[in-house]
């Protein structure tokens, strides 16, 4: 009862902010809404910005951090709510109102317990940016290296965990009282948002997966992981090596630097899908703020609150689903669903097959702005809802960040699909990870496991034929009270053939 109320009373402050802000348009295509919406204008605050997506942002920074991430995912997709409402929401990637500088000294000091100035020769008061979660000031270390020092905003924990009671109780109260959303899982959606914010509000998380990325991608071209300063991070401070470099979104002055938004579009996108598939733990927060471009042409991400993983069997099933959707086979694209138990058994195969192909034959050799991916997640919705289809909690950061990625290169060429792009590196990555030559590679594994446990399994076939023997002999004893059993002795010996073939089948494998 005690968070129903609380609940109430959130969506009540939600509603009357966003109404004072007159950010409420986006109700009015529904006719029943309109008649509320246009008179409720009257009671809108005064001197309110004219643009629609600015008076939005300023109603979601009032709100507090979660809807900021709300706004931040919005901004990156001008194709759905229009290029006026995305350009002002862009603004809530890193240009939010900061907070004093001496809340974030008296911060740095109390996580170290010393002095700012043993950890600094000079510490820049004026953030360089400020996003909803945390701020970064330019900083030198005492021994003169130029670093990026990022600070939690004070109360930022207590503040989500507000807005995350509310969605809980919003979720159980759908799933209660709406049947049919009961597939998507509501409840556990939100938990796993939740476990999104435990990260990003604990900057020592952030950079163990800093370090883990810079050691995957430590070999490919084209990207560089700032380094992290160990003895200058704690929970609530964080320091890494400071990025010289232009925002991937400033077109105007990667060009007058040399570089090639193309080349640019197909590195970021060539480093996704190897962060993805081949490393199983990926950048998941990839806003246009969060990416950079260094004097080399380097890709630079920063800001590692939000990681991904891919385990084996879903990056087996992500690998049928592109080289399905890139060579048209839906059978495969079917077959991975049902085969990852995404789709109830009783559903058939070729209908599956049949409405992927309706959503998947569109996208192929077009550019990004011919694809309506709104329109596209419409269609997958109700094809999912066709086939009782269950949400996936786990893969919603993936589908978020794919999402990220198409807003970032739409931003750098709308007229590239940036998947179609790399398809040459896909395909040889599926070749070489999924070909002939991988699966003997594969089946040498399993033959070389299968021989350091030989030993082992024959000392318990060993031990079971002697009890299977002592068996046998007490029964042929004429003492023996069992009778009626005189074809135990041939299934003696079939067991141990059954044994011994089940154990060359391996071999073969």
């Amino acid at each position: 009862m005690l968070t129903a109320l609380r609940g109430c009373r959130r969506l009540t402050v939600i509603g009357w902010t966003l109404l004072r802000y007159d950010a409420l348009w986006f109700l009015e295509p529904f006719p029943p809404l309109r008649l509320f919406v246009r008179p409720a204008r009257l009671l809108r605050r005064r001197n309110l910005p004219d643009g629609r997506g600015q008076r939005l942002a300023e109603a979601l920074t009032r709100l507090g951090p979660a809807f900021i991430k709300l706004g931040q995912a919005l901004s990156m997709r001008a194709d759905l709510i229009g290029a006026e409402v995305a350009e002002p929401l862009a603004r809530l990637q890193d240009r939010m109102p900061p907070f004093p500088a001496a809340t974030a000294r008296a911060t740095v000091e109390r996580e170290f317990g010393r002095p700012l100035e043993t950890l600094f020769s000079d510490f820049t008061e004026e953030p360089a940016a400020a996003a909803s979660i945390a701020q970064v000031h330019r900083a030198v270390t005492t021994d003169g290296r130029a670093v990026a020092v990022k600070i939690l905003r004070p109360d930022v924990e207590r503040r989500f965990a507000r807005d995350l009671e509310l969605f809980f109780w919003l979720a159980a109260l759908a799933e209660r009282l709406l049947p049919k959303v009961r597939r998507l899982r509501l409840t556990d959606v939100v938990t796993t948002v939740r476990g999104w914010v435990a990260a990003e509000t604990n900057l020592l998380m952030e950079a163990a997966a800093a370090a883990e990325l810079a050691e995957n991608s430590g070999g490919d071209d084209g990207v560089r992981i700032p380094a992290v300063d160990w003895d200058r991070s704690a929970r609530r401070v964080l320091t890494t090596a400071w990025v010289e470099g232009l925002r991937i979104d400033d077109l105007e002055g990667l060009r007058a630097a040399g570089h090639d938004p193309d080349a640019l579009l197909r590195q970021s996108a060539q480093l996704l899908f190897f962060q993805v598939f081949r490393d199983g733990f990926f950048h998941a927060d990839l806003h246009p703020g969060n990416v950079f471009v260094d004097g080399d042409g380097n890709i630079v991400p920063v800001d590692f609150g939000i990681m991904g993983r891919t385990d084996p069997p879903v990056r087996r099933f992500l690998t049928d689903i592109v080289a399905g959707f890139l060579t048209g086979d839906y059978r495969r694209v079917a077959d991975a669903h049902f085969e990852m138990g995404m789709v109830p058994p009783q559903h058939s195969r070729d209908d599956f097959r049949l409405a992927l192909r309706a959503i998947g034959a569109p996208l192929l050799d077009k550019p990004m702005r011919e694809i309506s991916i709104g329109r596209l997640l419409v269609q997958l919705f109700r094809t999912t809802e066709d086939f009782d289809m269950q949400t996936r909690p786990e893969l919603l950061l993936l589908q978020k960040t794919l999402l990220a990625a198409e807003g970032v290169g739409r931003m750098l060429n709308p007229d590239v699909n940036m998947w179609v792009l790399i398809r040459p590196v896909i395909e040889d990555w599926l070749v070489a990870e999924h070909g002939p030559e991988a699966r003997l590679r594969d089946a040498l594994r399993r033959t070389a496991r299968l021989a350091e446990d030989l030993p082992i399994l024959a000392d318990k076939t060993g031990r079971g034929l002697d009890a299977l023997i002592r068996l046998e002999a007490r029964m042929a004893s004429p003492d023996t009270a069992w009778r009626g059993m005189p074809a135990l002795s041939a299934a003696v010996w079939l067991l141990l053939g059954a044994l011994a073939g089940a154990g060359g089948l391996f071999l073969l494998l």
